[in-house]
């Protein structure tokens, strides 16, 4: 049996364990779950995960989704070190922000579009809901500063799980480089990473080429 990973590859929190599953060169199984077929509520899906989400981990039995839980539970298992999630508490609180702020500002703000897409057809986009956009944006413009990652010099957990996102925000609004120069530059250094493409560039590509024709901005 090998680590299994359940998911779509337009999925951003999908693709943040993929990347995480490369980084630490784990082999997996990789099923995929179409959300839009109901996929997810079948009932063998429903016994693994009560939640119904994407994604979801199954460690030979032990089932977790969410993807932050995922990635750190990753590499306190399985990482040779703990560079990617650090054990020293302090710079664990750093990364914990980092992944708090991705999964209740980056990602809501494109789920709060999304989804309403995916399962209602609406396509009009409120300004407000742009403007979230924009904020977060903003927010990790200055999170980045002069730092090579999110928080720091070092790569972890955390710039997966932003970059997975910030990758498919485009779909609703473009990061401009002028404005964000950090953000661009940061995320430029993570798309260099050999395993990128494969694990979130193609499905962030797929996922701006369903959203980005569809969707008007107020």
């Amino acid at each position: 049996m090998t680590i299994v990973l359940y998911g779509m590859d337009i999925s951003p929190p999908v693709r943040s364990c993929q990347l995480v599953l490369r980084a630490l060169n784990l082999p997996y199984t990789y099923k995929n779950v179409n959300l839009l077929q109901g996929e997810h509520h079948t009932e063998a899906y429903l016994k693994k995960n009560p939640q119904h989400t994407v994604p979801l981990l199954d460690d030979h039995g032990l089932c977790i989704w969410d993807s932050h839980a995922i990635v750190c539970y990753l590499v306190d298992k399985y990482a040779k070190s703990d560079e990617l999630y650090p054990k020293d508490l302090a710079k664990r609180a750093l990364v914990n922000q980092r992944l708090y702020f991705e999964a209740t500002i980056l990602y809501m703000s494109l789920r709060n579009i999304s989804v309403p897409y995916f399962y209602n057809n609406v396509s009009t986009v409120p300004k407000e809901k742009v403007d979230n956009v924009r904020a977060g944006y903003e927010h990790l413009e200055n999170f980045i500063a002069d730092n090579a990652y999110v928080t720091g010099n070092n790569l972890t957990v955390a710039d997966f799980c932003c970059a997975a996102t910030i990758s498919s925000l485009a779909a609703v609004l473009d990061l401009d480089p002028q404005r964000y120069p950090k953000t661009t530059q940061w995320l430029a250094r993570i798309s260099e990473l050999p395993y990128y493409g494969e694990a979130n560039g193609l499905g962030a590509q797929k996922y701006i080429k369903i959203l980005k024709p569809v969707l008007t901005t107020e």
